[in-house]
């Protein structure tokens, strides 16, 4: 289980990566406050040399956190009245655990956060503007929209990130399954995983039981040509023929013993190095990003690949801001927080540390320098990154309102699918019933 850390101790180089994949768990009691965003008056103080400490709080891998934690040690190395208070951990229960803080107005002064949860963050005025004391100049105006609310910037882009796969190519290889290639298609995935029935062990599956999972079943709509599942004014979108397909298509993996059983499935933990069944070689395929491949290096070396998200009539997979950082409503040194963002997104010594553990820079600089000394496995990720680039699908955090949605009633759904506690029809229907307290 991981565990929340307060130390700058150095860890041991175990644990896997954390995704910026969308969503944990939601607290929609969050703090909410009449106070526009930004006017936090404890905010307007300049940085003096007062002594400092900053709470700071991120998700991630292992690598992930030492790099930041090497970071901070530097950042107070040349700014010795700075020194932080960093918590950190997997995904799993981090945004329960922040919501839960900034309901108690005992938010960090600094937090990273998804794409996806910045529409209501920001509606919720829990967020101080940055500019101009954050300098972002250098950085693309596509990947700071997501920080943007009424022309102000409250949350700054760390990296760009792929929407793929990644696959375990050493097990294939040695089942004689065959390795996919970029630009393949949804057919192309339901075939291999049904021509590798015979191949697979028992025990070992192609891969997750994804009939409800909400990114994966967005993935697929998206190529079929039929949009986002929540549109950007906030109306329920999924296709019920595309679902449907889906959802049948799943079932019958289900049934062949293609995906784990329910509640195997259901004890799959990413992020979790015990936990996680591709991690635990227990399923070839799973979703990822274009920036994991070096912590799926690190626990089996050589072993995994990515590739694109499969396609149909469109593109499959997206580019996204891989996550944020912003500056809390109730941080008592706002200035000296937007201060070490500044540092911390368009430092030169400060990237070099940071490299690509959040994805490939948002500054432009900073991104063009590191290309030039890019590890191997970096320029897979890379890769990835640029064989989506071409037509990608155009991503959206998509309206405000809906992280409850997607993290309590999708996730409710997923489950009773999985277990086939509902047939695909009546998960539909349970959906669109569920939506119509969120939309507008």
């Amino acid at each position: 289980m991981l565990k929340w850390k307060r130390s700058l101790t150095v860890l041991a180089m175990t644990a896997l990566l954390g995704t910026a994949a969308a969503c944990g768990g939601v607290n929609n009691n969050a703090e909410s406050t009449a106070e526009p965003a930004g006017t936090n008056a404890a905010s307007t103080a300049a940085p003096s040399n007062e002594p400092v400490k900053l709470r700071i709080m991120w998700w991630g891998s292992q690598p992930r956190h030492e790099a930041t934690l090497a970071a901070l040690e530097l950042y107070t190395k040349n700014n010795p009245n700075v020194t932080f208070e960093p918590e950190y951990s997997g995904m799993d229960g981090y945004l329960d655990k922040l919501s839960t803080q900034a309901a108690a107005n005992n938010a960090p002064d600094v937090v990273q956060l998804d794409p996806g949860w910045m529409p209501d963050w920001m509606s919720r005025n829990q967020l101080v503007e940055l500019a101009p004391e954050v300098d972002i100049s250098k950085f693309d105006e596509k990947l700071l929209a997501g920080g943007q609310l009424d022309g102000k910037q409250y949350a700054v882009p760390l990296g760009s990130v792929a929407f793929g796969m990644v696959y375990d190519k050493a097990a294939m290889d040695k089942l004689g399954i065959a390795n996919p290639v970029n630009g393949w298609s949804w057919d192309d995935f339901f075939t291999l995983a049904k021509e590798s029935k015979s191949k697979l062990p028992s025990g070992q599956y192609f891969t997750l039981d994804y009939a409800g999972n909400y990114f994966m079943y967005s993935a697929y709509q998206y190529a079929k040509g039929k949009g986002q599942v929540i549109t950007k004014d906030g109306h329920f979108n999924a296709d019920q023929a595309t679902y449907l397909e889906w959802t049948k298509k799943f079932e019958e993996l289900r049934k062949e013993g293609l995906v784990p059983p329910a509640d195997v499935n259901a004890s799959d933990k990413e992020n979790d190095p015990q936990m996680d069944l591709m991690a635990a070689g227990k399923v070839l395929f799973r979703y990822s990003f274009s920036n994991n491949l070096g912590t799926w290096d690190s626990i089996k070396p050589g072993a995994y690949a990515l590739v694109t998200m499969p396609r149909a009539e469109e593109a499959g997979g997206w580019l996204k801001p891989s996550m944020y950082l912003s500056v809390s409503k109730n941080s008592k040194h706002a200035e000296e927080a937007k201060k070490f963002i500044n540092w911390f997104v368009n430092d030169q010594e400060a990237a070099n540390i940071l490299q690509t553990f959040r994805g490939l820079p948002a500054n432009k600089e900073i991104a063009t320098s590191l290309e030039a000394s890019m590890s191997d496995l970096d320029k897979v990720g890379l890769g990835l990154l640029r064989a989506t680039e071409p037509d990608g699908q155009t991503w959206s955090a998509g309206a405000g309102g809906w992280t409850n949605f997607i993290d309590k009633d999708w996730v409710l759904v997923r489950d009773q699918l999985s277990f086939e506690k509902v047939t695909p029809e009546k998960a539909y229907e349970q959906l669109k019933e569920a939506a119509q307290s969120y939309e507008k």
